[in-house]
């Protein structure tokens, strides 16, 4: 994206992944170009979902929830290292045809269910992002930090009995929002997708290099 020409100056940075997510460890290294540390997020993701206009919102929400719960804890954890300049947490779920949102299914029955319900629809991922300069907010005394959500829909084929159960007994969808990877073998279930690919799997590439160029010259003058 816009972001290529800033990343000796981001990779000169301590950033750190909120997320224990190696797809989305992968999409930042791998697509973005951005090396970082993984320091998982003990943040419950337990937000009411009534509280917020739509699971989009939601996402952001607990995505911003996942960042400031290891900015606050950094210190008290003794990570051995000092404030990293920035920290991103992200959040995906999936909003079915009928606006049920969908987190990660909890065993075969709920990934059955939510395969069921996906099966020639039309649904939506919506993935929340937060991005928290660690530095600047620790130095300056006030947070310094944006979210956002992205949102791609992706059509499903029609899926039999027996093609669920066989993608359900893989264990795949057990750690997915919604129930499924696009990245792995239920690839060949989905028609097609309008929106970035990257978000369905777990963090969008082009949103997230936007509005992390937004912030490069304020984060590396507090570096």
């Amino acid at each position: 994206a816009m972001i290529l020409h800033r990343l000796s100056a981001l990779n000169a940075l301590h950033v750190v992944l909120a997320s224990a997510s190696p797809r989305r460890r992968e999409i930042l290294r791998d697509v973005v170009g951005v090396e970082c540390d993984i320091a998982p997020s003990a943040f419950a993701e337990n937000l009411p979902h009534e509280d917020y206009d739509g699971a989009a919102a939601y996402a952001r929400a607990t995505a911003w929830m996942k960042a400031m719960d290891v900015y606050e804890n950094w210190d008290a954890n003794e990570r051995g290292s000092e404030m990293p300049d920035v920290i991103i947490g992200a959040d995906t779920v999936v909003e079915s045809a009928d606006g049920t949102t969908m987190e990660k299914p909890a065993d075969a029955a709920s990934a059955t269910a939510m395969l069921r319900a996906l099966s020639r629809s039309e649904s939506k991922v919506h993935t929340g992002v937060a991005i928290i300069g660690g530095k600047i907010s620790k130095k300056t005394g006030k947070i310094y930090g944006k979210s956002f959500s992205e949102t791609t829909r992706v059509e499903f084929a029609e899926l039999k009995a027996e093609e669920i159960a066989a993608y359900v007994a893989t264990k795949e969808p057990y750690d997915k929002a919604g129930g499924y990877g696009i990245q792995g073998p239920a690839a060949v279930f989905i028609r097609g997708i309008v929106g970035d690919y990257f978000n369905v799997m777990g963090l969008p590439a082009h949103a997230f290099a936007r509005e992390l160029e937004s912030m490069i010259d304020d984060v590396v003058e507090h570096a």
